[in-house]
């Protein structure tokens, strides 16, 4: 293998450390392999806890965020006829208890989105990977009484 590729192999080694599937170059070409499978279980709890968040976060847009935009109707009425930045300013600020309920909605749909594109970009951390094993040994002592443990172990 020449430099660049062994170069592409080990970026691709370090992007794929976290995943259940790992890709690996072999004499120039991609091939998809499996990992450990113990990988599968955490990232299919992973994948399931992020389904959670991710039904909050629609859920706080549905009550807080449609709340907020209620509240703003007005103003954005007004940015809708001539837009500045500093009318956009004054509508956040003498509308605080809607301000704070749009930013916690963005806050956390922005923090799910980075969290997600770290983990595409560089597979499972430690901490994670052992936060994850922790959740795990937790359901699998609970057993059945857990709301995970269906999800998690079949049906």
């Amino acid at each position: 293998m020449d430099s660049r590729a062994e170069r592409l192999c080990g970026c691709l080694k370090r992007v794929a450390t976290g995943c259940f599937l790992a890709l690996v170059l072999h004499q120039g070409c991609l091939i998809l392999t499996a990992s450990d499978p113990s990988d599968y279980s955490l990232e299919r709890l992973r994948s399931l806890v992020l389904r959670r968040w991710w039904r909050r976060t629609a859920l706080l847009w549905i009550t807080v965020g449609s709340l907020s935009l209620w509240t703003l109707r007005h103003e954005l009425a007004a940015l809708n006829q001539y837009f500045t930045w500093t009318a956009l300013r004054y509508g956040l600020a003498y509308n605080r208890l809607a301000a704070i309920g749009l930013g916690l909605c963005v806050g956390l749909t922005v923090a799910l989105l980075v969290g997600e594109s770290r983990h595409i970009l560089f597979g499972l951390s430690e901490a994670e990977r052992n936060r994850l094993q922790k959740l795990q040994k937790q359901i699998d002592l609970k057993g059945k009484n857990h709301p995970l443990w269906e999800d998690l172990h079949g049906r």
